[in-house]
């Protein structure tokens, strides 16, 4: 069955999670799945650019057509049965009110689901928040993880208990850096940061005197090479739709310490050190417990090895696949 798979049109170089993810997917696919790309022509910016990337989506559909993400609204032009829309975030909706946000939910939200077969979301917690901040049948909506990268290998590391260097992906305002700042003061430990910071993540680095490193618009596998060099990956996020760096920790053979919030702990399993994230001290105890508990460093490194199996590329591309089936028959 011919699937043709339509993509934003990046903003920046860095500008590419969507587009890794399903390149992933599509190379897992079964063999009775022919995927087609299509990547829109126009940022989507205005209305103009939106309004041409809807039409020119129109006239490029394949048998079924999968939306992978941001550019919703190329959906309202096309064949209704033969459609699935994957949606990966909803922080916009939760972030207030405004006439903004109410056109953003009609455009991106409610009008396109009405316009495609189902709605594909990457977990429990994104599916529970889509149905009751928009009102969509729940019929509707299929739960597909995202994938871990087959490109990512266990890196074995000597834990270094003297001065552990651990790493912080993110530093948006959901990625909690501030706290974790503050949780590590006093600690011999060393800090990457991955993300730009801001003036006041500098003043607070500074006054709580950790060390660290910062980078930003790395390549993936640079990104991968930070892990590598980490003794614990710390993702204590306030708001995650998936939490990915969750998994690539646990690939790698990292211990990770995450969130008891959104869809940190469905994603992570018994394979992190979930704890309350918006408690410092919390987030504090956390660290040291992990640096001096080799028995349970271990322990969440062997659970991630384990842990990774349910997020395989084969899995989700049969899961899509099923999907596309279902489509056809229909």
């Amino acid at each position: 069955m011919q699937t043709v798979f339509f993509f934003r049109k990046a903003n920046a170089p860095w500008h590419h999670s969507i587009e890794e993810l399903f390149d992933t997917i599509i190379a897992a696919l079964p063999d009775r799945v022919s995927p087609r790309r299509y990547v829109m022509k126009e940022n989507s910016q205005g209305l103009w650019k939106r309004i041409y990337n809807t039409i020119d989506a129109a006239f490029h559909q394949g048998e079924v057509n999968h939306i992978t993400g941001d550019v919703h609204y190329i959906s309202i032009l096309m064949k209704k049965r033969k459609t699935i829309l994957t949606i990966h975030d909803l922080r916009i909706l939760s972030s207030g009110g405004g006439l903004r946000t109410a056109v953003i939910k009609f455009f991106w939200f409610t009008w396109p689901a009405a316009r495609v077969s189902y709605i594909t979301v990457i977990s429990e917690f994104i599916k529970k928040e889509l149905i009751a901040l928009t009102g969509i049948d729940p019929s509707k909506v299929v739960v597909v993880y995202d994938c871990i990268s087959p490109d990512i290998r266990p890196h074995p590391r000597e834990f270094n208990t003297s001065r552990p260097v651990i790493l912080q992906i993110g530093t948006t305002q959901n990625k909690n850096l501030p706290r974790v700042i503050s949780a590590l003061d006093g600690l011999d430990v060393s800090l990457i940061i991955i993300g730009k910071l801001t003036d006041e993540h500098v003043g607070m680095l500074k006054q709580h005197n950790i060390a660290y490193e910062n980078h930003f618009n790395l390549p993936y596998e640079e990104v991968l090479d930070q892990y590598r060099k980490a003794d614990i990956v710390l993702f204590a996020s306030l708001y995650e739709g998936f939490g990915l760096p969750v998994l690539e920790a646990n690939a790698i053979g990292r211990p990770v310490i995450t969130g008891n919030n959104t869809s940190l702990p469905e994603v992570a399993g018994d394979a992190a050190l979930v704890i309350d994230v918006e408690n410092t001290e919390a987030i504090r105890q956390a660290v040291i417990q992990l640096i001096s508990d080799e028995a349970l460093r271990i322990k969440l490194i062997n659970k991630g090895f384990e842990n990774i199996q349910r997020f395989h590329p084969q899995t989700i591309g049969n899961r899509f696949a099923d999907i596309y089936s279902q489509l056809l028959t229909s």
